[in-house]
Formats: structure tokens, C-alpha cells, sequence
């Protein structure tokens, strides 16, 4: 099951104008606001009708405006999440998941309550009403209340935006769960780079309502060309790892494609992959193999390409093994290192620099 969306759209300041496939796992629409992301994802929901183009998903038409094919919001199968959960409030939290259950087809195949209830942690919040929950508890029902309708294809625009930072890490191991045990495409749209790195397996960047980037996250999130669209702050890349060893001393060690990382103790086990996001601004670069330095993260690889960043920055782009990291330097010292596409070269990354936010399931 993957989407294809193709669609073109006057808006206030400009034309939307975007075409990408998302296919299963959580494809992100990334952009800051007003580039266009709730109208893609409203026009795919079957709430707003693009002027022109067309919308499929799983080799059926939603929407083609050439044939004047528009199938109405409740024939589309799709689950939609919104910012805030949107809970009966004189209901369980049983009785709204089960809401959701009037919804799906007859005969159509996906999870019971009980496994929904599993899946997002909601086994022991069953009988409470929505006033005793926490934001992140409402976001969770609302999503078992939109799995539960048995959807073809979930929508989910900015489902954290609402949400402090605590309980945003307390929803985000949920979301992974969901991405990995569903079976089905999810659409994320989010402007945090932080909640991109840790869900999406694609990435769709907007500017402006069109398309600037699009292709798996690893190589959207590294690409030196995307540091404008991203911010200099946020730019970095993600690593897939698999924890090789917990040592005594409280830190866990990861093995990646070009060598082993350290980190602060992870509670996931041996064996278990992970993602790791790492800022352009926290990886140091040398020519040389580092010694009687305390950072215990050395990866060698090579310089892949060397841009110019604002001001005196600049972006370099390594390849470490099979992954891409990004250093964020100044001009003057990627001119001392003698930098090149091809040059030898080691980066250096604090342990504790790596934040425990950034690290999620793989």
C-alpha cells in the first residue's frame, strides 16, 4: 500500500504545486509554516479539492481532477490525527477508541482493542474520562481511535505540536511503535527536525508549496544542499545502529557502518537497532587519527562534498562506512585541513554531545 500524490493548487502567496510517493512507514512533509503542508495532507483527507492532478493510494484513484474522480471523506478509509486529540469528554477512553471501531468496514482486517490498547500503552487508562489524562495520553487514544476505524493510510498533522517537551518524549517511543508494527504508510507532517529524525523513513520537504527534496530520511536529512530549509542549529544526520554491548560504567556501546559509537546508557537491549541523530555542530574534524583527546566517538571516512555556509561556516558532508554525516566548521579551518571531495578524514563526537531525545527505535 503507497501513496501517490500529484497535485497543483492556488493558495494565498503562491501556487501549490507537488508531486511524491509515500510508501509504508511514516513518510514526513517537512516545511516551515505556511509552505503548504496541511493543505497536501488536507487535500489527500478528501477535505479540500486540489484544482488540478490527481491522488492514489494502493492503485486506486481518491481524486483526479482530469476524470472529475473525487471520492468523499468517509469512502477514503483514512485515519486523520490532528494537534489536539479531540476526545468525547464525557466518554472512557474505551468508549472513544471503540468510536472509532464504528467506522471501519465490515470485514476489514486490523487490530482489536486490545492490541491497540497494547501497542500505544493504554491498557490501564481504560475506564478514565479525557479530563484525567495528559496531553500525551490524548494523543495516544486519538491515534487508537484512528487505528481502530481499520484505515488504509493514517494522516497525522503535527500530532506533538501541542505538546511540552516531556510530554513529547513520553509520546515519541509510541509513534516508533506504531511505525514499526502497523503495516501501514503513515503521513507525518511536522516542522520539528527533531521529530523527523527520530519517525520518518522518507522525507518530502516544502518551500513555498513545492517539493525542494524528497527520498529516505537518511539522505534528506544529510544533504548539505537541505541546511537552509533545516537551519544551521538543526542540521545533522541520522545513523542506523545496533547496540553491541552496556558496560559497567553507564554507557552503551553502538555498532555503525563505519566503526562503534558511545553513548549514555540506553534502555533498549543488546542487539536492538536504533537511530541515532547527530548535529553537524557537534562533529570536529581531523586529518590525522585523534590521540589523547577524551571524545570517545572517532569514525574515518572521507569528504563526500564542501559547501559554503552563512557567514564564515561552512557544511561538509562525510561518508563513514555507508553513512553520511554532516560537520558544520568555519571556512578558514576546512581551508587549513586542505578539505576536498576524497580526503581522508576523522570525525570526532562527544558522547555527552549526542542528546538522549535524538536517539531513538529503529
Amino acid at each position: 500500500m503507497s501513496l501517490t500524490v500529484d497535485i497543483a493548487h492556488p493558495l494565498a502567496g503562491f501556487d501549490l504545486n507537488v508531486a511524491f510517493e509515500a510508501p509504508e512507514g511514516v513518510t514526513a512533509l517537512f516545511g516551515r509554516s505556511g509552505a503548504g503542508k496541511t493543505t497536501v495532507i488536507n487535500a489527500v483527507a478528501g477535505l479540500l479539492k486540489p484544482e488540478r492532478g490527481r491522488i492514489l493510494l494502493g492503485g486506486e484513484t481518491l481524486f483526479d481532477a482530469t476524470t472529475r474522480v473525487n471520492l468523499p471523506v468517509h469512502r477514503r478509509r483514512l485515519g486523520y490525527v490532528f494537534q489536539d486529540g479531540r476526545l468525547f469528554p464525557h466518554l472512557s477512553v474505551k468508549q472513544n477508541l471503540m468510536y472509532g471501531r464504528r467506522f471501519a468496514p465490515r470485514g476489514a482486517k486490523g487490530p482489536d482493542l486490545a492490541e491497540v490498547a497494547d501497542l500505544l500503552g493504554l491498557s490501564t487508562l481504560l475506564e478514565r474520562r479525557p479530563g484525567a489524562l495528559s496531553g500525551g495520553e490524548k494523543q495516544r487514544v486519538a491515534i487508537g481511535r484512528a487505528l481502530l476505524s481499520r484505515p488504509r493510510l493514517l494522516l497525522m498533522d503535527e500530532p506533538l505540536a501541542a505538546l511540552d517537551a516531556a510530554r513529547k518524549d513520553e509520546i515519541l517511543p509510541y509513534l516508533e511503535r506504531l511505525r514499526d508494527r502497523a503495516g501501514l504508510p503513515i503521513l507525518y507532517v511536522s516542522h520539528s527536525v527533531a521529530e523527523v529524525a527520530r519517525l520518518a523513513t522518507s522525507v518530502v520537504v516544502l518551500e513555498a508549496g513545492q517539493v525542494v527534496r524528497a527520498g529516505p530520511a537518511e539522505q534528506v536529512l544529510s544533504d548539505p544542499g537541505m541546511v537552509h530549509q533545516i537551519g544551521l542549529r538543526e542540521a545533522g544526520a541520522v545513523l542506523t545502529a545496533r547496540i553491541a554491548a552496556h558496560h559497567g560504567d553507564g554507557l552503551s556501546e553502538l555498532q555503525v557502518s563505519g566503526g562503534r559509537l558511545f553513548l549514555p546508557h540506553l534502555d533498549q537491549p543488546v542487539g536492538a537497532q536504533t537511530r541515532v541523530r547527530i548535529l553537524a555542530q557537534d562533529v570536529m574534524l581531523a586529518t590525522e587519527a585523534p590521540r589523547g583527546v577524551s571524545a570517545l566517538n572517532i569514525l574515518e571516512g572521507e569528504v563526500v562534498t564542501l559547501r559554503d555556509g552563512s557567514g564564515p561556516g561552512a557544511i561538509v558532508q562525510l561518508r563513514c562506512g555507508g553513512d553520511l554525516l554532516l560537520s558544520r566548521i568555519t571556512r578558514r579551518s576546512a581551508e587549513v585541513l586542505r578539505l576536498a571531495p576524497g580526503t581522508r578524514i576523522f570525525a570526532v563526537v562527544k558522547t555527552v554531545s549526542i542528546a538522549r531525545s535524538d536517539v531513538g527505535a529503529g
